[in-house]
């Protein structure tokens, strides 16, 4: 007698279907950071001398820094505040505490009282693009970023009054306007040649008046 072919039975699992391939080939890098190979390292080569490429000055990494002192009575407050610098800067923040009590603002050492996110890589060629070409351009009266907001060591501090100037802030969640820190850290020995790598990179450097 022929046997008969042996068929799933109610507890044995169907099969399963075939996965996707994932698409080959190499990822594109962020248009800036091909722009910046392209582009930025031949010119500062021949605006600064430097006979290496590997010499150029580059980014090395972008600090968003959101205080939220009203924290300190609101915990509701520093969460939205995580909300928003997280959609901003695409990369989860980390919470900042309170290194010593300040009895006049009512806070106390450990107390979280403002957001921070460290971009490095992809991440933060991705949202320098975005800041210089889609948020600066929406400050009212803009006509420059301060030329003189250098560290010494090749690094540049912005402050940002509000956070409504980013496409990825929700206006209608907004609950209150809050303002950041940004600070760009680069590889640049000097101040001149920081300076001549954000100006490449699309950076506007207010105009100093002529005495």
């Amino acid at each position: 007698m022929a046997s008969k072919k042996p068929t799933d039975g109610p507890g044995e699992a169907a099969p399963k279907a075939e996965r996707k391939a994932a698409p080959s080939g190499p990822i594109a890098p962020p248009r800036l950071k091909a722009r910046y190979r392209s582009e930025v390292v031949p010119a500062l080569m021949q605006e600064f001398g430097y006979k290496n490429a590997m010499a150029v000055p580059r980014l090395s990494k972008i600090v968003i820094n959101m205080g939220v002192g009203e924290a300190s009575t609101d915990i509701k407050i520093l969460d939205k505040a995580v909300e928003e610098l997280a959609a901003i800067a695409g990369q989860r923040p980390a919470v900042t505490r309170a290194r010593k009590s300040i009895a006049n603002f009512k806070i106390r050492e450990g107390m979280p009282i403002g957001a921070m996110v460290t971009l490095r890589g992809n991440r933060m060629y991705e949202f320098f693009d975005r800041f210089v070409s889609l948020a600066l351009p929406r400050v009212r009266d803009f006509r420059g970023v301060p030329p003189r907001s250098f560290d010494g060591r090749g690094n540049y501090t912005l402050g940002v009054r509000d956070q409504l100037i980013f496409q990825e802030t929700d206006f209608a969640k907004v609950q209150k306007v809050k303002g950041m820190n940004l600070c760009i850290v680069t590889t640049a020995r000097t101040d001149e040649e920081a300076r001549g790598l954000l100006s490449a990179l699309g950076l506007p450097f207010r105009k100093e008046a002529v005495a």
